[in-house]
């Protein structure tokens, strides 16, 4: 028996679809004629055409779970009733526009969350969504209005949370905002549901944990904090659960719907969408059986002479495609569709039918004329083509140019061959064309593939900023100290002489410093020195005193700016330096002048992410002579290597080293040296401190390109 549940559908379906089509039972100011979506750069701009101006501002709201956007036109009228149209485009894929009473809504249905925002032109009202993730982050992009240029200058805030359970058992959580711009990013992560209101402040009072236990839902609580600068709110579900969301004017609401499992009812498997029905017979024919799944699903089932026997099955509230597979699995058997016709037979039988079609149709093509067809190509080499489409490597055989290749060319490295055994095709690299004989479909093929790769590549520009700065400071600082005596006798006469004691070994008076600390040059250049001395005309004696010092203070920068433009997916190299000439031994002994280069190198591999985003292999080098050693020079290297993620036009510093030198060095006399303030006569101080960085900066650009509406 079968259930009256979708005799009861059925009427409710035919009941709705007879008020959807009448749009003539209301009266409508306004009629909605057609709808259309281009790509204008990095939009796609929907444009709703209308008969006349609008009267109200229509209302639209988003849902990030599935992503879509909704638009209501009140006293607005739809001719057709119900259409759908398909755009397949990297942001849209499709629009249903539907009247419903006296209003007409159209929804977007996205491939992935978008910002967006809508204009009124005259009679047409249009929605402009923005094909490139603007955040830079992982996380899922944002699905928001933009802000408009007069509310962007005043911050927006979340105005109270609240939470409610709805009748299903369900959570509610109803967050009111300040602007109905505001950036919305709702992920989940791990048990939680985080939602991060971008570029939002969260009031002192709203900043705590909210416990909602007692409503009976899977949320068990909430927790609303500022993140750097954003309010958050996580949300914390327990159990089996499901989520939506949707923003209604200033009003964000995230639904958290238990997911409960009936015992009862047999768990319906991936891919079954049909009517639910529920069989209950005893010993029935396998043919009356699907006829009572024709009945059912009003398709025209045919049956094969070789399907007999008889069934006995119980099944309640199942998917009819999957009581249908069940059915058929039962008893060996499988089914092909065409449109509105199912014919089911024995596997074996139907196996064995394809098998007989396919021969067919290869003894077709072996027997079908050829056909050729040219090909000029504007963006790929031809050679490189011809290659791919015989399967072959860049480097493998039959690589020459502007070669004729047959039936007989093998493919290497498992390369698939997109000809047939009697296709052949001509590279011409003068004129950049491919000359192709093959059967009528696979040349069709060819043109598939061709329109495909045969596209102009996205460019990209990459500079990179090497900083090298430096700050050095040395002091140096001496003392000499010796003593004068008056010396007098045969061949002297009267004369004071600097002396270290005053009779040395051989009774002989020395005329050296009797402390001698001076400071030491700096950088070849040799310290100031201020000297005095104090005479005792009694004793005949003077004491002299010099002193020395030097202080050197430097600060240098090196900018190195190395830039290249490269094709997307293609390294690029680009370097400037100088090779030093060094000898190597060679393997009979001899002697052999080499060269090594030190230079200044970029190297750096660019791949555009669908988001608009950078992903960069990146080699930077830094070379620079050193110091001269017996073997030659000595090359300073500084070299960085990594993949990085860059948001197009962003800079991120990729590496840095950060070095700091600090001495303070003393030479002293024992004992003497250490009397505090009088020690200074008694030593000499040398102290540095040098400090050096290295940064690597580095920024992608994507180069624009000339986009034609479509």
């Amino acid at each position: 028996m079968i259930t009256a549940r979708w005799y009861r559908a059925l009427a409710g379906a035919a009941a709705m679809a007879l008020v959807l089509a009448s749009p003539a039972a209301h009266a409508q100011t306004n009629q909605l004629k057609r709808v259309e979506a281009n790509v204008v750069g990095e939009q796609t701009v929907f444009t709703v055409d209308l008969q006349g101006p609008l009267g109200q501002k229509p209302a639209d709201f988003t849902t990030q779970n599935p992503a879509k956007i909704a638009i209501d036109f009140f006293d607005t009228g739809f001719p057709a009733g119900r259409a759908q149209y398909e755009y397949a485009g990297k942001v849209l894929k499709s629009a249903n526009v539907m009247q419903i009473g006296d209003r007409t809504r159209v929804v977007l249905n996205l491939s992935r969350s978008a910002t967006y925002r809508t204009e009124v032109r005259g009679n047409q009202f249009v929605v402009l969504l923005d094909n490139v993730t603007q955040t830079g982050t992982t996380a899922a992009p944002t699905f928001a209005a933009s802000p408009a240029p007069a509310q962007a200058a005043n911050r927006a805030a979340l105005r109270n949370i609240d939470f409610r359970r709805g009748t299903d058992g369900a959570g509610r959580v109803v967050v009111d905002l300040s602007s109905r711009d505001s950036g919305i990013n709702i992920q989940q992560q791990g048990q939680n549901l985080v939602v991060d209101f971008m570029g939002t402040s969260l009031p002192q009072d709203l900043r705590r944990r909210f416990d909602v236990t007692d409503f009976g839902t899977p949320v068990q609580g909430m927790r609303a904090s500022d993140t750097n600068g954003n309010a958050r709110l996580t949300i914390e579900p327990r159990g089996n659960w499901e989520y939506s969301s949707y923003q209604t004017d200033n009003q964000f609401v995230v639904e958290v719907r238990p997911v409960k499992d009936d015992p009862n009812k047999l768990i319906a498997g991936q891919g079954y969408r049909g009517e639910r029905l529920s069989l209950n017979f005893q010993n029935i024919d396998i043919r009356s059986l699907l006829q009572v799944f024709a009945d059912f699903t009003n398709l025209n089932i045919i049956t094969s002479d070789t399907v007999q026997g008889n069934l006995t099955l119980r099944l309640k509230d199942v998917p009819w495609d999957q009581a249908l597979q069940i059915v058929m699995d039962s008893k060996g058997l499988a089914s092909r569709r065409n449109g509105n016709v199912l014919w089911v037979a024995p596997k074996a039988e139907l196996a064995t039918k394809e098998k007989l079609e396919l021969e067919a149709a290869q003894q077709i093509t072996e027997l079908e004329p050829i056909r050729s067809q040219v090909y000029q190509l504007n963006y790929q080499r031809a050679d490189d083509v011809r290659r791919m489409l015989l399967g072959q490597s860049t480097g493998g055989a039959g690589a020459s140019s502007g070669g004729v290749a047959s039936g007989g060319a093998a493919g290497t490295m498992g390369a698939t061959r997109m000809l047939s055994k009697r296709g052949s095709l001509t590279a011409d690299p003068r004129t950049n064309q491919l000359f192709v004989s093959d059967v009528a479909s696979k040349l069709e093929e060819v043109q598939n593939f061709l329109t495909k790769i045969d596209i102009p590549v996205r460019q990209v520009i990459i500079e990179a900023r090497i900083v090298e700065a430096s700050d050095t400071f040395s002091r140096n600082l001496g003392v000499k100290l010796g003593f004068a005596s008056q010396r007098s006798g045969a061949g002297y006469g009267n004369s004071y002489t600097n002396v270290v004691s005053p009779v040395t070994q051989d009774a002989t008076w020395d005329n050296g410093p009797a402390l001698s600390l001076p400071a030491a040059a700096i950088n070849g250049t040799n310290p100031a020195s201020v000297a005095f001395s104090i005479f005792n005309a009694g004793a005949g004696r003077f004491l002299a005193l010099e002193l020395s010092a030097l202080e050197a203070d430097g600060k240098g920068k090196i900018i190195s700016s190395p830039r290249v433009v490269t094709a997307n997916n293609i390294k690029a190299l680009i370097e400037q330096g100088t090779e030093l000439p060094y000898q190597s031994a060679t393997s009979s002994g001899a002697t052999s002048v080499q060269f090594r280069k030190a230079n200044l190198k970029l190297e750096v591999t660019p791949q555009i992410t669908p988001e608009g985003n950078v992903l960069l292999d990146v080699d930077v080098n830094k070379d620079s002579v050193g110091i001269q050693t017996t073997n030659g020079f000595a090359i300073d290297t500084k070299h960085v290597q990594t993949q990085v993620l860059v948001e197009n036009g962003g800079t991120v510093v990729i590496g840095g080293i950060y070095s700091q030198e600090e001495s303070n060095n003393y030479n002293k006399v024992p004992f003497l040296g250490d009397i505090p303030v009088l020690g200074y006569l008694f030593k000499n101080n040398a102290k540095v401190n040098n400090r050096t960085e290295l940064l690597v900066f580095l920024t992608p650009r994507i180069l624009n390109d000339n986009v034609s509406l479509k």
